[in-house]
């Protein structure tokens, strides 16, 4: 390394600090006690964490016309299985076109804790089956390349067949309808389900995708797995996937729901399907009777979150009040979300925000945005584990509360983070919220 120059005495080389943000600082030259450990960082005294699991897939994203989705039978929007041999069929046919728009490491709860580690800057743990043998460019290679160097991999379960694929078909009008090769995404045995690492978890994420096939073995796992979290009093938070699998699987899931799950994230066609009610303010309303917590995107509106909370803990919103279907329904937007075993006096309580900054000029991909708000609200149930461990006697704990926020910043921060997956042509994203903008969010931001 050549020097440049003296400060104060000091090689410029040696106060030289890595590009990004960090916790810590880091200078040249790097001693062994500088170095990051590649030892288990969920094992570390004090570290919060979130687990998921996840049929591990890559999307591959391909633009077509209205005509191909006709010619196979696809429903725009919708999510279908398709063998691998129609899965390479197409892929060749569009690789070979360069018509591929971009391959990106995918599924909804990996999705979701990559962007949790990046906003975090904590790990996560990722739990599903990935190629035994992994080749350099592969797709299981590509999944671990860009996926964030704080989800912990180490937990999956090794297969020998190759990884699953999510074709995502764009349509002329931007929305995307997706055809999965499961290659051996359905495989994770109850035997790569670490029950410590779930009891002692901040949050357990599933997916709804994991319950759709009852005689594939990540079907058991998810069961297992949410049996320890129930046991260990672990949040739960299940993403609902597409309004086909929500009917398919309706019984289901209105089984698996208020035996199991603390927070629901979903779409308002997702809502439709499991409440039956258009309205998505109803909906979530609806949907509180078997949760204690709802994030419902409604696309260029915005999203709505609800909450359970005890009336003696409600606090009132100090904006102005909005009446929709329900009459000044963000009356107490400004409360902290609980569960309803931990309430003597049940409240609904709802919030809705539009688009931060009415939204992006230009949207690059919609495909994410969904799963970026929910890592947010991911964020905010572990820092509210994260304080309690650390300042137990704070009054942010004079209850047992789920969030460490109020529903209303929760919005805000789900809503910014959204906004930065639609600005970008990854479903992930690929660097965390800068520090300050441009002073035009100070208002946005304040309580």
């Amino acid at each position: 390394m050549v020097l440049v120059g003296y400060k104060g005495g000091i090689p410029l080389e040696v106060i030289m600090k890595f590009p990004g943000r960090r916790n810590t600082k880091h200078y040249f030259p790097v001693e062994d006690k500088q170095r990051s450990s590649f030892d288990d960082e969920i094992n570390r005294p004090g570290n919060v964490y979130v687990v998921g699991i996840d049929q591990l897939l890559v999307d591959i994203e391909i633009p077509v016309s209205e005509e191909f989705l006709i010619h196979h039978g696809f429903k725009k929007s919708e999510s279908y299985i398709i063998d691998d041999t129609l899965a390479d069929s197409i892929y060749w046919e569009h690789k070979n076109n360069g018509t591929i728009s971009g391959e990106f490491p995918g599924g909804a709860v990996g999705n979701t804790l990559h962007n949790y580690s990046i906003l975090s800057d904590c790990p996560s743990v990722a739990l599903g089956t990935i190629n035994k043998n992994i080749e350099l460019g592969d797709y299981a290679f590509k999944y671990i390349c860009n996926t964030s160097s704080k989800v912990n991999l180490t937990y999956l379960q090794p297969c020998p067949r190759p990884m699953g694929r999510a074709l995502c078909f764009v349509a002329p009008d931007g929305e995307r309808t997706f055809a999965i090769s499961k290659g051996c995404m359905n495989d994770l045995s109850i035997d790569f389900i670490p029950t410590d690492v779930i009891e002692n978890s901040a949050a357990l994420l599933v997916s709804a995708y994991t319950l759709r096939d009852e005689k594939s073995p990540i079907y058991k796992s998810t069961l297992r797995a949410l049996e320890i979290a129930k046991a260990a009093n672990v949040p739960v938070v299940l993403s609902l996937g597409t309004s086909g699998l929500v009917n398919e699987k309706k019984d289901l899931l209105l089984e698996i729901i208020p035996k199991y799950i603390s927070v629901i994230a979903m779409n308002e066609s997702e809502a439709l399907s499991l409440t039956g009610i258009t309205d998505p303010l109803l909906s979530a309303e609806k949907a509180l009777d078997f949760c204690d917590m709802v994030l419902l995107t409604v696309g260029s509106r915005g999203l709505y979150i609800g909450a359970i909370t005890d009336l003696e803990q409600a606090r009132p919103t100090k904006e102005a009040l909005h009446t929709k279907s329900i009459v000044e329904y963000n009356k107490f937007e400004y409360s902290r979300a609980q569960r309803r075993s931990e309430c003597k006096e049940v409240l609904k309580v709802y919030t809705h925000i539009n688009p931060f900054r009415g939204g992006p000029i230009m949207i690059k991909n919609t495909n994410g945005a969904g799963d970026a708000a929910l890592a947010a609200v991911l964020h905010d149930l572990s820092a509210n584990l994260y304080h309690k461990n650390r300042v137990p006697n704070s009054p942010k704990h004079v209850a047992n509360f789920l969030t460490y926020s109020s529903i209303s910043q929760i919005s805000k921060y789900a809503n910014r983070v959204s906004f930065e997956v639609l600005t970008q042509n990854s479903p992930r994203l690929l660097r965390g919220l800068p520090e300050r903008e441009d002073g035009l969010e100070e208002a946005y931001w304040a309580k």
